[in-house]
């Protein structure tokens, strides 16, 4: 990531991400489409070249999302014994109604982190064969 040499005040990675809000200024749109990242700030023209958020939006999203819909199928279950298209007409669509508005959050706020904490991706450090 490029050093970052514009003075702004200090955005709330968190508040920047649910928003979906740029990180830097919080105010330009971090999404081009429903979870694309934007090229740039369309606000403060920071560029979004350096988001690498990967996978780990997915799979917090998953397994949030699906601690909660399990343990609440589990609970009605096991309480209420409902039959099983009662199951099906509840959780499939709270399942995919919870995690599509999660996904945008989490992808937003992981991004904000990694600006804020200036993460990249990580390098070994190799000795060279002159150092032995």
């Amino acid at each position: 990531m490029n050093e970052d040499s514009a003075l702004y005040p200090p955005v709330d990675p968190f508040a920047a991400g649910v928003k979906a809000k740029c990180p830097r200024c919080g105010q330009g749109k971090l999404f081009d489409g429903f979870i694309t990242p934007a090229k740039r700030c369309t606000s403060c023209g920071l560029d979004y070249s350096f988001i690498d958020s990967g996978d780990g939006p997915a799979v917090l999203v998953m397994l949030i999302i699906g601690f909660i819909v399990v343990g609440l199928a589990l609970w009605m279950e096991v309480n209420v014994d409902p039959p099983l298209w009662v199951h099906f007409l509840l959780w499939i669509p709270l399942a995919l109604l919870l995690c599509l508005t999660a996904l945008r959050w989490m992808k937003g706020v992981l991004i904000a982190l990694q600006y804020k904490h200036k993460a990249a991706e990580g390098q070994l450090d190799i000795p060279s064969s002159n150092e032995h």
